[in-house]
């Protein structure tokens, strides 16, 4: 019984300025939404069979984009866990972008 260890997973971050929510907000639009609004313009402008070539080609890239902003945000014990797009902006935004803002505390000072 020695051996057994607690593996404490860390919370999806919470982001505390009002920038950094909007360009979570941005991301995770960005994210769900590019799927299907990029094929539609296209068959607006060009043709159903482009239409259909572009919606599987954004697919395949924003799959890859989604899994690299995941692996490269997200703890190494907690990527076999599910993340939806919104954990995912949150997750990337607060490891690599907001870090200075998310170091402080409440009362403005540094932790």
């Amino acid at each position: 019984m020695h051996n057994d260890t607690i593996v404490l997973f860390e919370p999806v971050p919470v982001l505390k300025s009002k920038g950094c929510r909007f360009v979570s907000f941005l991301l995770k639009l960005f994210l769900q939404y590019t799927v299907w609004v990029l094929p539609l313009g296209m068959w607006y402008r060009y043709d159903l069979f482009i239409a259909f070539l572009s919606l599987v080609l954004t697919f395949i890239l924003m799959g890859i984009l989604r899994s690299k902003l995941r692996n490269d945000a997200v703890p190494f014990n907690q990527r076999e866990f599910h993340y939806n797009d919104t954990q995912i902006a949150d997750w990337f935004l607060a490891k690599r972008v907001c870090f200075q803002a998310q170091a402080t505390d409440e009362n403005g000072s540094a932790l």
